[in-house]
């Protein structure tokens, strides 16, 4: 060997280059969502609606089509691993206990925080008369179809939510992402039953489900690329739906309801703020701007489909190599949390029931707002992780306390908005719940700070 060779061998090797700041993930999210809010504004305005649907909306339906494509197969490949790497069944029910413990309990948190913040601001008491019975008529026929499908609920049994997790045809079920919680438990039994085989017998299924979450992982970084082009079009799309070619709809609208919707946003923010960041400095040793750091992408994309079924795929890819959450806490807490932890959408089920009380004229009383506290908390569990699902159980949610389901009508309008934000507070619970649960599990690790979508930028 030449002394040239020994030199070279000894040299250490180059770090790869980090990308610029504008090239990172985050940012182009943020780009792209900036210029769909400029675009959405400039179409409403010139009429551009047809333009928009044609043109600009098919490359966000092709972004989120693509995310929900790999939620089913990540759900039940990273579950399966996750419950069968898991050592006894011991130390799955003190993760499972532990982790349906804080949703349940968030969950009460945020409803609470809701109900404190709508009764102080009474936005309801706000809302003039005639705006109200506009809202009404404009609103009517959406009113009666959510009226159907919150009957088609309330007919069920008390026991029916049961029934309904257990189903009698895994591929129908694995075929739609809304009944995300039928794949869950079949994972979960998969799972389990693993644990019960000899090594020599599971380890077959386990790497196949081993290779199938590390592949829907790196799909991610893949369908990730299109991020900012997706982000653009789904927030163009929702500006020119609500405007429908009249932009002054979208300021009457806002001036109407504004105040209604400072008191959701506001509620939401508190509870990030208070109840999550609270919990992450208590229990964890997770900085909260390695955490926000490492989340933002996934609140970005969260705030764009108002789906954290979709945004689940990523969510998990960030916990793990951006928080440093073990692959055996996060495939077990992340999938259920998606099925079973919306606090921002109960929270916000609390404010508008308040609020379509309050424009009512109606006082629900003490009784009524606790009934509040129970049926959004147990309505969390079931409503399903895709857009506007949370409307159907408000229905249900005002039948239990006695107020007109008309009155869903005066908040259609603005439901969308305020349905992108809900969604960001539940897949950063999401995340705040799995880190919490890792390090009291002492499975919270060092964050991997590899950008493994950003690699795949620099090749392309």
């Amino acid at each position: 060997m030449t002394n040239s060779e020994n030199t070279d061998q000894d040299q250490p090797q180059p770090k790869p280059q980090s990308l610029p700041w504008y090239r990172k993930l985050h940012w182009q999210i943020i780009f792209g969502l900036v210029l769909g809010i400029a675009y959405g504004l400039l179409a409403a305005a010139q009429g551009w609606q047809q333009f928009t649907d044609d043109w600009i909306s098919p490359f966000g339906s092709i972004f989120f089509n693509a995310l929900q494509l790999i939620a089913v197969p990540l759900v039940l490949g990273s579950l399966v691993t996750g419950v069968a790497s898991l050592s006894d069944l011991k130390k799955l029910s003190r993760i499972g206990g532990k982790t349906l413990a804080i949703y349940i309990g968030t969950t009460a948190v945020a409803v609470t925080i809701g109900l404190l913040i709508v009764n102080v601001l009474q936005p309801g008491k706000s809302l003039p008369e005639s705006t109200r019975t506009q809202l009404q008529e404009q609103f009517a026929n959406d009113v009666s179809a959510r009226e159907l499908q919150a009957g088609e609920v309330e007919d069920r049994g008390p026991l029916q939510i049961l029934v309904d997790i257990v189903p009698n045809n895994f591929f129908s079920s694995a075929s739609s992402n809304r009944n995300m919680l039928q794949v869950v438990f079949v994972s979960l039994v998969v799972g389990i039953g693993l644990l019960q085989l000899p090594t020599k017998q599971a380890q077959p299924l386990l790497d196949l489900f081993d290779s199938l979450t590390a592949l829907v992982i790196r799909l991610v970084d893949l369908i990730m690329l299109m991020a900012p082009i997706g982000v653009f079009a789904l927030i163009a799309r929702t500006i020119t739906g609500l405007a429908a070619d009249d932009f002054g709809q979208i300021i009457d609208l806002l001036a109407a309801l504004g105040f209604y919707c400072i008191a959701v946003i506001l509620g939401l923010v508190t509870h990030m703020m208070v109840t999550y960041l609270g919990l992450l400095k208590l229990l964890t040793p997770m900085k909260l701007s390695v955490f926000f750091k490492g989340m933002a992408p996934v609140q970005l994309v969260a705030f764009s489909t108002s789906s954290s079924g979709a945004t689940l795929p990523l969510t998990m890819e960030r916990c793990e190599e951006k928080l440093g959450v073990s692959e055996e806490v996060s495939s077990f807490v992340l999938p259920l949390g998606a099925t079973i932890n919306m606090d921002g959408t109960a929270l916000y089920q609390a404010v508008a029931a308040v609020f379509i009380a309050q424009a009512m004229g109606m006082d629900i009383g003490l009784t009524g707002q606790l009934t509040i506290v129970l049926t959004a908390v147990l309505a969390s569990i079931g409503t399903a992780a895709v857009p506007g699902a949370g409307i159907i159980m408000l229905v249900i949610i005002l039948q239990s306390i006695g107020v007109p389901t008309a009155g869903v009508a005066l908040i259609l309008g603005v439901d969308r908005i305020l349905d992108m934000m809900r969604t960001v507070t539940n897949v950063t619970g999401d995340a705040s719940v799995a880190t919490v649960v890792a390090a009291t599990e002492g499975q919270l690790g060092e964050p991997n700070l590899s950008e493994v979508g950003d690699r795949i930028r620099t090749h392309l």
